[in-house]
């Protein structure tokens, strides 16, 4: 990637559970997420739908990040979460799970509701969808949520998704909704480190103006 270094500074980063410092206590010691005391204020009232919801909504907390740089207005996680259960982006199964973050149906409501174009990548390298990030532009992939210790063996690809938000021409610049210091914010890794936990998907995101 032969591209300059572009980078967009003060991207604000949020975690998909209440406060940054309470993801240790929740992924490594299986904590409640209900004892971090901000539990509440992405605008969930009810701790059992916060608790089955929050570690999945990587994908919103992304688009929560975007929104606040762009200063496009927005209602709290709970209720874009409600606006995204009913635009298909996350479905639920007769299981008990959830299939989602449901790309297409995200690009369609994203540009509705906030003037956001995004551009489904199915099948692309990490360079290519990098190398898209500009003045206007930034972009979610899809990797393993192993990539909170990029320095352990990973097991799997694909599954988490974090929001890229700068790019030299050898790596990225992130936010990872679950991720632990010091690999939660601004965090940058090299291509090949990334390709271990890439799933070889993602979009682009670009305000457009309105």
């Amino acid at each position: 990637m032969s591209q300059p270094t572009l980078r967009h500074t003060d991207v604000p980063y949020y975690t998909q559970w209440g406060s940054p410092e309470w993801v240790r206590h929740i992924v490594e010691h299986l904590g409640d997420p209900c004892d971090d005391p901000y539990w509440a204020r992405s605008g969930f009232a009810d701790p059992q739908r916060y608790r089955f919801w929050a570690k999945r909504l990587c994908g919103l907390t992304c688009l929560e990040s975007a929104l606040d740089y762009w200063h496009i207005d927005h209602a709290p996680r709970a209720t874009l979460l409600d606006e995204a259960l009913r635009h298909g982006v996350y479905r639920l199964r007769d299981d008990g799970g959830v299939d989602g973050l449901i790309y297409r149906p995200f690009a369609d409501w994203v540009g509705e509701a906030f003037g956001i174009q995004v551009e489904v990548l199915p099948q692309a390298p990490l360079e290519e969808i990098a190398v898209r990030i500009d003045g206007d532009t930034l972009a979610i992939a899809s990797v393993s949520p192993e990539i909170r210790y990029p320095e352990r063996p990973n097991l799997r690809q694909g599954g988490h998704l974090i929001l890229l938000h700068g790019r030299d021409r050898d790596g990225v610049w992130f936010h990872n909704p679950s991720g632990i210091a010091p690999h939660q914010a601004d965090v940058y890794l090299p291509f090949a480190t990334m390709a271990r936990f890439y799933a070889g998907r993602g979009m682009t995101l670009t305000r457009i103006a309105r």
